[in-house]
């Protein structure tokens, strides 16, 4: 009976322990799985006290979401033009977009009205204006080259290396531009095609265009190896009428280019600037006095005048610019600014000198 009441005393005592050695396994087991589940489970990061919460499912959504999108952006975009392609009228072109798509595109033609190609139309040569006379012509004529409407561009890609003057006894009437064989030949203003004519018809001027402009202005393109407009053809100013050769009286590819008023030549520097590609100014003054071969771009009115009524002299054997000079009462600085020549020219026996 003694060891029976020992053993339930015992029993008694020991029993909190063991509750509490279970109570303590079990916190251990549930601790150790906590930790087991905090290593393998990505956990919210903190950054500069914003919680960032990394959830696998979210970025497949999101790239689900940007693809909808791009298909509902490519769907509702507007088409882009990747390319043109030429009709058979000049001034309609078709377009090539993007998405397959293809739309026709009027270019806007020169307005130039009718009267220009009815008075002295001649098409089968060169010079038409063979009854005007230059002391028919007004002192002062103002010439609009461009405007809103109306454009302009640079005949040849080249410097002027041969000028408006008299060359070996012979009128230059217009600027060789030094042009890369086969380079492109561009109308200088908007206008009409009044002749385009092969070598055996034009002499010295070979392949040739000759285009009629609103401005009463005449433009005169030649060498060319070949050209790419027919008469009657309106151009736009930019336009390529044909390519740079040798064709005619020329003794290496260049483009003789001349500008014309009323059949009478004058010196197209005074509209282009060929150094720097620029047109001189919008509305061109142009003066009677210009008609002179001897007249040109860099001269004061006073100076262009008197060439145009000048003084001419023929160089003969042992002259030189200084004896010349002294023989006409002038200097040889103006001698040379006369005849845009250098004071180191080398003259020629026969050549023509304005002195004054």
């Amino acid at each position: 009976m003694k060891k029976l009441l020992i053993s339930l005393l015992f029993v008694t005592l020991a029993l909190p322990a063991i509750a509490q050695d279970n109570n303590r396994n079990n916190e251990e087991k549930e601790e150790k799985k906590n930790w087991f589940q905090r290593l393998f489970t990505k956990q919210p990061v903190e950054i500069h006290d914003t919680v960032y919460i990394f959830v696998n499912e979210y970025n497949e959504e999101r790239e689900e979401d940007d693809e909808l999108m791009e298909d509902e952006d490519r769907s509702g975009a507007i088409p882009m033009p990747f390319d043109t392609l030429n009709t058979d009228d000049k001034f309609q072109k078709v377009i090539l977009f993007d998405n397959g798509s293809w739309a026709y595109y009027d270019i806007p033609k020169p307005e130039l009205p009718d009267f220009i190609s009815n008075d002295h139309w001649m098409t089968n040569q060169v010079h038409a204006y063979y009854d005007v006379n230059v002391k028919d012509l007004p002192e002062v004529m103002n010439v609009v080259l461009c405007d809103s409407v109306h454009g302009w561009h640079i005949p040849g890609d080249g410097p002027v290396v041969s000028p408006y003057k008299v060359r070996k006894g012979h009128n230059h009437q217009g600027v060789d531009l030094d042009v890369e064989y086969g380079g492109p030949i561009y109308a200088a203003f908007d206008g009409i095609v009044r002749v385009a004519l092969p070598t055996r018809y034009t002499g010295g001027y070979g392949n040739v265009v000759v285009l009629r402009h609103a401005n009463g202005l005449e433009t005169y393109y030649g060498h060319m190896t070949h050209y790419v407009v027919s008469t009657d053809d309106l151009v736009k100013a930019g336009e390529i009428i044909g390519y740079c050769g040798s064709t005619g009286r020329s003794t290496g590819p260049h483009l003789h280019f001349e500008t014309r008023y009323q059949g009478q030549s004058f010196d197209p520097e005074r509209i282009f600037d060929f150094k720097e590609g620029t047109l001189r100014d919008t509305v061109f003054t142009l003066k009677k006095h210009y008609f002179s071969i001897y007249s040109h771009e860099g001269q004061s009115d006073k100076e262009s005048k008197a060439a145009s009524g000048g003084v001419t002299y023929v160089v003969k054997k042992g002259d030189t610019l200084g004896s010349i000079a002294k023989k006409n009462g002038t200097t040889v600085s103006k001698i040379c600014k006369l005849n845009k020549i250098s004071e180191k020219k080398t003259l020629r026996i026969g050549q023509k000198l304005i002195v004054r």
